[in-house]
């Protein structure tokens, strides 16, 4: 249940932002993005889903496209989650970042799909550091993570070498085996997400598609 928890927590955002775009004001998205959460874990619905059954990422939306279709009036009545707030929601927050959203050209569908696709990285990336911080690497990862955004052949090694206290060719060698860990780190995110191998290859896909389109 923990477990189940902390990935509805990534979800979190990429559904309250699909829920405004359906037309909902701050407070009423709040309130129905809570109480979506809710119920899933208050009825353990999340444990009848097996990994055959696919993609977390789809089982959520269509989810939350049914309960938004047919129990979003009632919803709204009731205090999140029946007064337990299982999914933690700042909605000041949410509302800030729902603010910086492009204002028009994206559907909600759309716009899931951006904020899941960077949810995920973001997530990828604080599991990546926090294996790095264990190993006593803090430094090494705070100081190397924007070469995993930057562009091929743009990494400036030389002064990296000189901010890290290391040779140009440990830096290399340390940002291509952060680069390799990153990939991993990735597949295994997805990994936990989907039922099969293939699938994680589909969402790759699905990924690269949603931050370039």
């Amino acid at each position: 249940q923990a477990s189940l928890a902390k990935r509805c927590q990534i979800y979190c955002y990429p559904l309250y932002v699909y829920v405004r775009r359906q037309g909902h004001g701050a407070h009423d998205a709040q309130d129905l993005t809570q109480e979506f959460f809710a119920r899933l874990l208050e009825k353990n619905s999340l444990e009848h889903v097996r990994r055959e059954k696919g993609k977390f990422r789809s089982f959520l939306l269509a989810s939350l496209k049914n309960f938004l279709a047919n129990e979003w009036d009632r919803a709204r009545a009731l205090k999140r989650g029946g007064g337990q707030e299982l999914i933690s929601l700042d909605g000041d927050t949410a509302e800030t970042r729902y603010g910086l959203e492009p204002a028009h050209g994206e559907t909600a569908d759309k716009i899931f799909d951006r904020r899941w696709a960077l949810t995920l990285l973001d997530a990828t990336l604080v599991r990546l550091r926090q294996e790095f911080v264990t190993e006593g690497k803090a430094k090494l990862v705070d100081g190397l993570k924007f070469t995993l955004t930057a562009e091929r052949g743009t990494t400036p090694y030389a002064e990296l070498a000189m901010q890290l206290g290391l040779s140009e060719g440990a830096v290399k060698v340390a940002v291509h085996r952060l680069r390799q860990r990153y990939r991993e780190v990735l597949r295994a995110e997805i990994a936990d997400t989907v039922g099969s191998a293939g699938e994680v290859e589909e969402e790759l896909r699905h990924l690269f598609a949603v931050l370039s389109g």
